[in-house]
């Protein structure tokens, strides 16, 4: 069975829910981690500003933790910087990307 996102993004690919289901928020924390660099440090208003440009429902904190708490992003104990896990990336294939007008990746 595929598992789709599309019913999470508007028109525009933006985040407009969050799935309750855990296999599809990890689709759309993968998604959304596409938005940042490889070998790139954010700092914690640099994710904040990403994340807020990829979401219609204001709550970027919840978006910011599940990518840190999925693994997607890496930080420093106090928050200070960020970075895209690199073994993360490179787990779903190297430049693999998230077609948003299928939205299906296999289960």
């Amino acid at each position: 069975m595929a598992k789709s996102i599309k019913p999470f993004l508007d028109e525009n690919g933006k985040i407009k829910q969050i799935p309750t289901k855990q296999s599809t928020r990890d689709l759309v924390y993968a998604y959304l981690a596409e938005k940042f660099a490889l070998d790139f440090e954010y700092s914690e208003s640099e994710v904040n500003s990403i994340v807020d440009q990829w979401h219609t429902f204001n709550d970027y904190f919840v978006l910011r933790r599940g990518l840190v708490d999925s693994g997607w992003l890496k930080r420093l104990p106090d928050g200070s910087k960020y970075w895209k896990n690199q073994d993360k990336d490179e787990a779903i294939g190297a430049g693999a990307r998230i077609n948003t007008e299928i939205c299906d990746l296999p289960s």
